[in-house]
């Protein structure tokens, strides 16, 4: 009994120590903002604040008005309606999700270019000869930052709705149509109300993922918070005003969190998934071709056209006979490395904190605020983490170089800093993965390991890792693939000469060398379509599950 209680506090110690690890970074921030005196803050209220927020709040309005409009409308489509390549365009619509939003920008900022491919075909279709007799709006704009972001991040609506929809009642919408309501009016009055709760959910996911963006907003001309954060401190090396500015962000993460937890809660409102599913209605004609081009408009803005700009620019460098540079081979052996190491951390703090959660009976109701306090990582822009971060690594990190004997920065320069706060920022995705693992696996199974003699923790290797293969892989993979996307953390924490395919990809993009960038983009949509896939096959299943 005394060994099972020790094994069951070495489970909760590790908990607790990794929840306070993901809160360490916001409480050092809040102490960093606030140990810094009034003098940054009557400067960054005049000068900074006010138009980093009026842009933010603009960009966020424009994207989650387009997020929702493409999201809500193309999953309807799908769910309700039978037109030519909707079978392909069910799956299809989730590509866009392989897209960083800086590659998209990356790409549409050469494609759109006033000599580019798109203005030239343009003009030589109208008769004109130069970009002073016509040329398209510039997109380095808030229009354009709008255009891109929305058509890159409205996956998450699409998912989250798609899935209500594909489990709503039919009948319901029978008794609407009985009741005289058009197919229009009763999608209006029946099916969106419904679907809510999925769409605030997918909405705030977009979001964050809008509010962390820093690469589409900056090529794009637009000072964000996030931005603002950026160039504080790298540009001016006020680290005390960044943080600053990141403790205002967390007020607008905050309002998001809440309206994911708000739609959340009354999610199972919508739920009716042993009713009969809405059977898609065939269209003909005009009507139905109509259909497949808005359904496809979307993946071809956001994501064929920038992924064949990526392969033209890959072929032409190739062409070129100069084939893949020193630098590039770096980065990309860096970047798998990165991405190695952040996986491996992230989805063992997620299997010791979902462990945790699972045997809450014997480790005390604490492990549910370590669960959710995990989590919270994922809401955090990497910016705001970044700074949070530093102020303990540089001291833990100062301290540990004096006790080997190594001055300096043993576990920045080794990016160890870096994977941490990776780690961190992803690990909602094994937690929740795990989580759900977990809850699918009969508890007779553990009490009978239990009741053979076995331990907690041979309980878990013996029992419960043979059955969790599958959610610990599926975490693994969106973990490695994220992990190669991240920017903003890993442009702030890397170490010195340290270059991601992503880093490489801003630092060329920034130069407008266009070409020198385009394979390191390529690489990155290409691992990146990995996870799309395997949404993508998760979400035929639970469409064959509610036909059935």
């Amino acid at each position: 009994m005394t060994h099972l209680r020790s094994v069951g506090a070495a489970w909760r110690i590790a908990s607790v120590a990794i929840a306070l690890g993901v809160l360490a970074p916001v409480l050092s921030l809040a102490w960093l903002a606030v140990g810094s005196g009034l003098a940054h803050w009557s400067h960054l209220a005049r000068h900074v604040l006010p138009q980093a927020s009026l842009n933010t709040a603009l960009l966020l309005t424009g994207v989650g008005v387009l997020v929702l409009v493409i999201g809500t409308g193309c999953a309807w489509l799908v769910t309700a309606c039978d037109f030519p390549g909707r079978k392909v365009l069910h799956w299809a619509l989730l590509l866009p999700l392989a897209m960083p939003t800086y590659i998209v920008a990356f790409a549409y900022l050469d494609l759109l270019h006033p000599i580019g491919p798109v203005q030239g075909a343009i003009r030589w279709a109208l008769g004109f000869d130069s970009p002073r007799q016509f040329r398209l709006p510039d997109l380095r704009s808030m229009p354009g930052a709008i255009f891109v972001l929305g058509f890159v991040l409205y996956p998450y609506v699409y998912m989250t709705a798609r899935a209500m929809f594909m489990t709503q009642p039919a009948h319901l919408m029978e008794a609407a149509r009985t009741l005289g309501a058009t197919r229009t009016g009763a999608f209006f009055r029946v099916a969106l109300p419904l679907a809510r709760p999925a769409l605030a959910v997918g909405l705030s996911l977009a979001l964050l993922e809008t509010l962390n963006d820093i690469g589409a907003s900056e090529f794009l001309g637009i000072q964000t918070l996030t931005v603002a954060v950026y160039t504080t401190w790298i540009t001016r090396s006020d680290l005390a005003g960044a943080a600053q500015i990141a403790c205002a962000m967390l007020f607008v993460v905050l309002a998001l969190v809440l309206l994911e937890r708000n739609g959340r809660r009354h999610q199972r409102f919508g739920s009716a998934q042993r009713m009969r599913a809405i059977q898609p209605r065939r269209l003909h004609g005009a009507t139905a071709w109509l259909a497949t081009f808005a359904a496809a408009l979307p993946v071809m803005l956001g994501f064929v056209a920038p992924a064949l700009y990526l392969v033209w620019e890959t072929i032409k460098r190739l062409r070129l006979g100069t084939g893949i540079s020193s630098g590039l081979v770096a980065s990309l052996g860096n970047t798998i490395g990165l991405a190695a190491g952040v996986t491996v951390v992230t989805v063992a703090a997620g299997l010791v904190v979902a462990w945790a959660v699972r045997n809450q009976g014997s480790l005390g109701n604490g492990a549910r605020w370590q669960a959710r306090a995990a989590v919270l990582g994922y809401a955090l822009p990497g910016t705001v983490l970044a700074i949070g971060l530093l102020t303990p690594a540089l001291a833990f990190d100062g301290a540990l170089g004096s006790l080997i004997g190594h001055p300096g920065l043993p576990l920045m320069g080794a990016g160890i800093v870096l994977v941490v706060a990776c780690a961190i920022r992803f690990l909602a995705m094994p937690v929740g993965g795990i989580e759900a693992g977990l809850a699918r696996i009969p508890p007779a199974l553990e009490q009978a390991s239990r009741l053979l003699g076995e331990t907690a923790s041979g309980t878990l290797r013996r029992v419960h890792l043979p059955l969790l293969r599958p959610a610990i892989a599926a975490a693994s993979l969106l973990v490695f693939v994220d992990a190669m996307k991240e920017l903003p953390a890993t442009l702030l924490l890397r170490p010195a000469n340290f270059d991601t395919l992503a880093t490489l990809l801003y630092a060329e993009a920034a130069r407008g060398t266009y070409e020198e960038g385009a394979m390191a983009a390529l690489a990155i949509v290409v691992v990146g379509l990995l996870p799309v896939m395997l949404l993508a096959r998760s979400g035929l299943s639970v469409q064959a599950e509610a036909a059935r």
